[in-house]
């Protein structure tokens, strides 16, 4: 059922467009939250937004700012803006920064530019300094964007060490499984896909909210069965209760009215 079929429905029976439409965003948005959380949460993205703008301010008045540099090039890679990363972290590679976040920010930065061969350099420099830097996070970046670029095998290979760090992320099984599946190993992809998911349902609940948009992922037909039960629950409500809503409004709406007219007709 469409959101535009659903807003239709609402409409007719509330007799408020603007309150159906947003309505039916409210919806969708907690919808996400408890699925996908592919939707931007309107408070992280307001306070990034200001934490941007306010570090834009300090590198106007010292653009030699190394830290401010950093931290907004960590805010960029986050909006997926690697090219603006890469050119914020140049500065601060070429003054000499050599700390493992500074070169594991600028390679993930460069894999996302295209710059293949120089992101694979700057993240075994990282690795050579700390291998469990985050725990895992260089091999499962590395797995990431060698599978991306079609390279089964070396994804394969990143991805199988980044969980010798992290023995419980969901996220770096089931790229692991899109590896093999991409290999050819549809079989083992399949497997590695269930221990996604018993991995989820088994984790603590703090660790299910961080990695549940992987786990869906493991086992898509979980979210549609979901999709597809909040729309009839949505349907039903357009249906039976809203109408019921409406009219008692009305109810109270005219009560109100009616009082108000004897009392304006009174002594």
């Amino acid at each position: 059922m469409s959101k535009w079929f659903l807003w239709i429905i609402l409409s007719s029976l509330t007799g408020s467009p603007i309150g159906s439409a947003i309505a039916i965003l409210v919806f969708y948005w907690a919808l996400d939250r408890f699925t996908f959380r592919m939707l931007p949460d309107p408070v992280g993205f307001v306070r990034k937004r200001m934490r941007a703008g306010k570090l834009r301010r300090d590198l106007v008045g010292n653009p030699h700012d190394r830290r401010a540099r950093y931290e907004l090039a960590e805010i960029m890679l986050g909006r997926k803006r690697y090219a603006r990363a890469v050119e914020l972290l140049r500065p601060n590679l070429e003054a000499g920064d050599d700390d493992v976040p500074s070169v594991y920010t600028m390679g993930v930065a460069c894999l996302g530019a295209g710059h293949a061969q120089q992101g694979e350099k700057l993240l075994d420099h990282a690795a050579e300094k700390d291998p469990g830097f985050r725990l895992g996070a260089i091999e499962l970046e590395r797995g990431r964007w060698r599978l991306q670029r079609g390279d089964a095998k070396g994804a394969q290979e990143a991805l199988k060490k980044a969980l010798t760090f992290r023995s419980g992320s969901v996220e770096a099984r089931v790229l692991l499984a899109k590896a093999l599946e991409a290999g050819g190993d549809d079989g083992a992809g399949a497997l590695m896909r269930e221990e996604a998911w018993r991995e989820y349902v088994g984790s603590p609940a703090f660790h299910r909210r961080t990695e549940r948009f992987w786990a869906w992922r493991a086992k898509p037909s979980r979210p549609a069965i979901y999709a597809v039960a909040a729309a009839v629950a949505l349907f039903l409500f357009a249906k039976l209760a809203a109408p019921q809503v409406a009219a008692a409004a009305h109810r109270m709406g005219g009560g109100s009215a009616q009082q108000y007219d004897a009392e304006d007709d009174g002594p």
